[in-house]
């Protein structure tokens, strides 16, 4: 599948992004990736609401071979063949497909991090701590400084 072919066929459900992606394309509206268009296959964004339907039609996930085993991506899903000559019915099943994508996002979204406390410094650290008994108890002391060029 081509990039002018992608623009065409999504034509009924509004404006794509269409990008680059591993050996095809990831197609994306409004930042959100619902639809991979790869190895001659088109696979949409599933999830528990959307399987239903895939598996109706006789759909599989999308599947790809490494060297030693087959990896099945459960959520990507083989459009029907049948939708490329109806593109209304195309528009409805992309929109099913940016929900459950947009679904997955809410799911995925990171946590709030609370601020990260101010790191203490460690005499093992090289630094003496410095608070009031250490401020108390006068300068603090070592062995003599050494020089570092030759004594004249």
């Amino acid at each position: 599948m081509d990039r002018d072919f992608l623009i065409d066929l999504f034509a009924d459900f509004g404006p794509v992004t269409i990008r680059k992606m591993f050996s095809g394309y990831g197609i994306s509206t409004d930042g959100i990736n619902f639809a991979l268009a790869l190895r001659a296959g088109l696979y949409f964004r599933v999830d528990d609401q959307t399987i239903p339907q895939f598996e109706a039609e006789g759909s599989q996930p999308f599947q790809y071979q490494t060297r030693t085993k087959t990896v099945t991506v459960n959520s990507y899903w083989q459009l029907p063949a049948r939708l490329f000559d109806d593109s209304e019915e195309l528009a409805a099943w992309a929109r099913a497909a940016l929900a459950a994508a947009q679904r997955a996002a809410v799911r995925k979204r990171p946590k709030v991090r609370k601020a990260a406390k101010p790191k203490v410094l460690s005499k093992a650290a090289g630094k003496p701590a410095v608070g009031r008994k250490a401020a108390a108890s006068g300068p603090i002391t070592g062995p003599p400084a050494r020089s570092r060029g030759r004594a004249r």
